[in-house]
């Protein structure tokens, strides 16, 4: 399952390039990037909680005098680590930062807030990576929820670090590398998972904690600043794609 968790990464990766080629060519439309980021959000959340969060209850639990399940405080303490690592990189150390286009003109936005935006990224991007290549790890179709889960909030990733970067002053060519990087940081998550003791055994409830805060903390705010309902439905159509996805992957535990 490495190869198949790397694979799916490298596949997930191509929507950041997507979101910032999108950008870089032409301005996306705020409906359809606010109902993209909101079907993503209900998926994401769906799966973190539904998917993703029992399996590595279950996983860490052992079985203690009295026939009692019990889940040691490491495996929850990783879940809680993943969560605010997105918060600190994201919300505590990058200022200025939001999913979506950016709409500040440059001399609003200084130059090192693209840099800011990028540093912020690349963890919650590695950990994109270790969320496919754990859940692939442990089962093949919930690998397969995962790798959706994150390919919908991948384009708007894109397109929120492409616009940022444009907008701080920044020149296409460097936008670029960036969104790149990004990507590359995904795929590096994937591989690095199987290889490192701590993310074989940490990792899904650490991806699991991501997860929770991306969609969460990030998205679903996002999609509360739209008037649209069409964007608000989207958020529920993404939790009942979930459903239907797992009648469609009945082998999913």
């Amino acid at each position: 399952m490495i190869f198949t968790g790397l694979l799916y990464s490298a596949l997930a990766a191509l929507g950041d390039l997507l979101g910032g080629a999108i950008v870089l060519r032409n301005r996306p439309s705020k409906r359809a990037l606010g109902i993209l980021s909101g079907f993503g959000a209900g998926f994401m959340l769906a799966v973190a909680l539904i998917g993703m969060l029992p399996l590595a209850l279950e996983r860490g639990a052992t079985l203690v005098p009295g026939e009692q399940y019990h889940v040691p405080l490491s495996t929850v303490t990783a879940m809680l680590i993943g969560y605010l690592i997105v918060h600190l990189t994201q919300h505590t150390l990058t200022p200025h930062f939001h999913f979506g286009e950016e709409t500040h003109t440059d001399a609003m936005v200084s130059r090192g807030i693209g840099v800011w935006a990028l540093v912020g990224l690349l963890p919650h991007s590695f950990f994109d990576g270790v969320a496919i290549s754990s859940a692939f790890n442990e089962d093949p179709s919930l690998g397969k929820l995962v790798f959706v889960a994150i390919l919908l909030h991948k384009v708007p990733t894109g397109v929120s670090l492409a616009s940022v970067m444009l907008a701080s002053g920044n020149t296409s060519r460097r936008s670029f590398l960036a969104v790149l990087a990004m990507a590359i940081a995904t795929v590096f998550g994937a591989f690095l998972t199987p290889l490192i003791e701590p993310l074989a055994q940490y990792g899904l409830p650490l991806a699991a904690g991501v997860t929770i805060y991306v969609a969460a903390s990030n998205l679903i705010p996002e999609s509360q600043h739209e008037r649209s309902s069409l964007v608000q439905a989207a958020v529920f159509a993404g939790v009942i794609a979930y459903y239907l996805m797992r009648v469609l992957l009945p082998d999913v535990h």
